[in-house]
C-alpha cells in the first residue's frame, strides 16, 4: 500500500487537497473556518476558566496550557475519526469506477485533519512561549505522539469506514462514542480526581496515553518509555487494532461496490 501511494503521490495529494476544500465549499470563509472554529474554542475556554472562573493552576501551570495540552490532540483524534468514518461512502463514484487502492480513502481523511491539527501544535508551542516557557529537547516527543496518534486512528477508521457501509449507524454510534469520550479522558481534569480504585479503567482508553504524554513532553518533562506499562498496552492496543482494521477492511473491501 505504502509503495502504491508513493507511485500516485499526486493523486493521493489531489484528494486530501480537494477533501479540505470540499469541507468548507461555499462559504464566505472558504478554509479559514477549519482553523477559526477550534481556535474560537479554545480562546472561550481560555476565558471561561482562566478569567471567569479563575481556574487555579494544575502542577503549578496554567490552567489553559494544561487544558490545550489534552485538547488539541483530542481534536485531532475526533475529528479524523469522525471524518474518515465517511470516506468510502463519500467517494463512492471512486469505489466504483477508479481501479487503486481505495484503503487510502481514510488516510486521506486522516491527512486532512492533520494539517489542521499542525496548525495548532505550532499555536500550543507559541502559547508556552508567551507564558515564558522554553523550548526543551523532550519537545521532539510531540514527533512520536503524532505518530502514535496516526496508527491508531488509521486502525480505528479501518474498521469504522469498512463497516459503516452495511450498517449505517455506525456513524451515529461513533459520533455518540466521541461524546462519552471527551469527558471519559481527562482533559478538563486531572487523573488524581478519579479515585485510584477507577483510575485503571481511564488508562485503559487509548488517548489517555496521548493526551497525558502531551502534558508530560509539555510540562513534566518525561519520556514516554518512563512509563513502560502503558507505552507496551498502548502499543499492543494499537497494533492489535491497526490489523483487525486492515484485514477486515480487506476482507469487505471486494462488497463495497455492490452495496454503494
Amino acid at each position: 500500500m505504502l509503495i502504491d501511494m508513493k507511485h500516485k503521490f499526486s493523486l493521493f495529494k489531489d484528494l486530501t487537497k480537494n477533501d479540505f476544500k470540499k469541507r468548507y465549499l461555499g462559504s464566505y470563509l472558504g478554509i479559514i473556518w477549519a482553523f477559526v472554529q477550534p481556535l474560537i474554542s479554545i480562546l472561550l475556554f481560555w476565558f471561561v476558566f482562566q478569567v471567569g472562573f479563575r481556574s487555579t493552576p494544575v502542577d503549578n501551570v496554567p490552567f489553559i496550557l494544561w487544558l490545550c495540552c489534552a485538547i488539541i490532540p483530542w481534536n485531532f483524534f475526533s475529528d479524523a475519526v469522525q471524518s474518515s468514518t465517511s470516506a468510502i461512502t463519500e467517494n463512492a463514484f471512486l469505489v466504483k469506477k477508479v481501479v487503486f487502492r481505495i484503503e487510502i480513502l481514510p488516510i486521506v481523511k486522516i491527512s486532512s485533519a492533520l494539517f489542521v491539527h499542525l496548525f495548532f501544535l505550532v499555536f500550543l508551542f507559541g502559547m508556552f512561549l508567551i507564558y515564558g516557557y522554553e523550548l526543551s529537547i523532550y519537545h521532539l516527543q510531540v514527533i512520536y505522539y503524532l505518530f502514535a496518534s496516526i496508527v491508531l486512528i488509521l486502525g480505528i477508521t479501518w474498521i469504522t469506514s469498512s463497516l459503516v457501509i452495511f450498517l449505517k449507524d455506525i456513524a451515529q454510534i461513533v459520533a455518540m462514542f466521541m461524546q462519552f469520550g471527551f469527558w471519559l479522558t481527562p482533559i478538563f481534569y486531572p487523573l488524581d480526581m478519579v479515585p485510584i480504585n477507577l483510575q485503571f479503567l481511564f488508562k485503559l482508553n487509548p488517548m489517555f496515553y496521548i493526551t497525558n504524554g502531551m502534558r508530560n513532553t509539555f510540562i513534566d518533562q518525561r519520556w514516554f518509555w518512563e512509563d513502560s506499562i502503558l507505552t507496551s498496552y498502548f502499543w499492543i492496543f494499537t497494533l492489535v487494532t491497526f490489523v483487525v482494521g486492515y484485514v477486515l477492511f480487506k476482507k469487505l473491501k471486494p462488497h463495497f461496490a455492490d452495496v454503494l
